[in-house]
């Protein structure tokens, strides 16, 4: 069984090959780079803007963006570097337009559609529930750091980043993201001793 899934993960192909075969014109490429990003985009951006909505509107233009400049990008940096930037840099300029408007809905209050899932026979209610509250104050927690500590914390503890790339992403020197992550994991620490 190893060996199948050693040969699997060679064939397939590096963000770096994707890119490269998309710029010389297979859009296939492009589909695979959609498949392989988009969740963890969402994830990303949904976490930095706390919306659903807006995240997958920042998600599709940043594919857009990826499709249209496909050929502005070298390899001078990792893909995922490059997909990352465009990704932080709309969630940005999102939420200084959201600063902006200060508009109040009904998605804001958590009143969007839901899906729903059929529970399985291990389900605990009870444990459940607490895994959604916890999950809830830590989002509510991370949405009240500044936007540099929460940019740092999203990519970093939860998409799993290495700091090089983020540094890289969001154009600090090294030692800065280091010093932001430490910094947004103590802010977030006491934060949620008081809602925990």
């Amino acid at each position: 069984m190893e060996g199948f899934e050693e040969q699997s993960k060679e064939k397939l192909p590096s963000d770096e090959e994707l890119i490269a075969r998309f710029q010389q014109g297979d859009v296939y490429a492009f589909d695979l780079i959609v498949k392989r990003y988009k969740q963890q985009l969402l994830n990303f951006v949904f976490r930095f803007l706390n919306n659903r909505e807006l995240a997958e509107d920042v998600v599709q233009e940043t594919f857009l963006r990826v499709y249209r400049k496909r050929h502005a990008y070298k390899q001078v940096a990792k893909f995922s570097t490059w997909i990352y930037t465009i990704a932080g840099n709309l969630s940005r300029t999102e939420l200084r337009r959201r600063k902006r408007r200060k508009l109040f809905s009904l998605s804001d209050i958590g009143m969007e559609e839901k899906d729903f899932e059929i529970a399985s026979d291990e389900f605990n209610p009870e444990k459940h529930t607490n895994t959604v509250m916890h999950e809830k104050i830590i989002q509510r927690e991370i949405d009240k750091l500044s936007s540099k500590f929460r940019e740092v914390i999203l990519l970093r503890d939860v998409q799993g980043l290495a700091y090089e790339e983020i540094a890289e992403i969001i154009n600090v020197p090294l030692g800065t993201v280091k010093s932001r992550v430490n910094r947004a994991r103590l802010r977030l620490q006491e934060m949620l001793k008081k809602s925990l």
